[in-house]
């Protein structure tokens, strides 16, 4: 009797420190971090009056910053401040402008722009009882701010609608891959001087609408970005 009874106690002493074990493991493996911070680089290009239908013609170089709050492993706010290049010319444009004008130019520009993002599977390299991946496509908008440099400076909001991928590759490592439309709210991101007799800001005197005589810049981007901060949630919460 004394021996089966120890037995039992043995038994449920082991029980605890399994069920002490894995509870102490769970908490540690709900560690998620909240924040990315890295860098990014690749290349910008633009297109307008200059340039009507080739998404990559002039490529430039583009290097910038980013930030990311997941709020979620469906959900994240992102900030970057981005540096490139555009150039353009008339004679690669296809198009004929008025009086047989044509015109290029070329100039710096930086962005300082915040964005919301989608994933479409929940991110994490973690949780996978969950149903997290360790990769995930997203879509991404938001509302950003450029400046162009020239002797004509350019100043104007910009509205950002993108798509990418990410990639947790170690622990805390996150590989990055974007493309996107940066929709300028003008027409003169092309105009850098107002010496000649073309300009690209109204070309054909036709009048601008939103969509219409807009000229617009494309970033594709390659990003790293380390992840710092703990996560305060729980693993169910942080789907959602």
């Amino acid at each position: 009797m004394r021996r089966s009874l120890y037995e039992n106690r043995n038994k449920i002493h082991i029980l605890l420190l399994v069920f002490m074990g894995l509870f102490s493991s769970v908490n540690g493996f709900c560690q998620e971090y909240e924040y990315e911070i890295g860098g990014m680089t690749g290349i910008s290009s633009y297109m307008g009056d200059a340039n009507k239908t080739n998404l990559f013609q002039s490529p430039n170089f583009a290097l910038g910053a980013v930030f990311r709050y997941n709020k979620n492993f469906r959900w994240a706010y992102k900030a970057n401040l981005v540096v490139g290049g555009v150039s353009g010319d008339t004679r690669k444009s296809g198009n004929v402008f008025p009086n047989q004008q044509n015109t290029s130019f070329s100039r710096t520009f930086y962005e300082l722009g915040g964005q919301v993002e989608y994933n479409f599977f929940h991110y994490s390299d973690k949780y996978q009882y969950l149903g997290t991946r360790k990769f995930s496509p997203y879509i991404f908008t938001g509302l950003g701010f450029t400046v162009g440099s020239g002797d004509e400076t350019f100043f104007g909001m910009n509205l950002p609608l993108g798509i990418g991928l990410k990639y947790k590759w170690k622990d805390r490592l996150n590989l990055g891959f974007e493309f996107s439309f940066r929709k300028l709210f003008g027409d003169s991101f092309d105009v850098t001087s107002k010496k000649g007799d073309l300009s690209l800001d109204d070309p054909y005197n036709i009048k601008s609408s939103f969509f219409k005589n807009k000229d617009w810049y494309l970033l594709t981007m390659f990003s790293v970005t380390w992840d710092f901060g703990l996560r305060s949630k729980s693993c169910v919460d942080s789907l959602y």
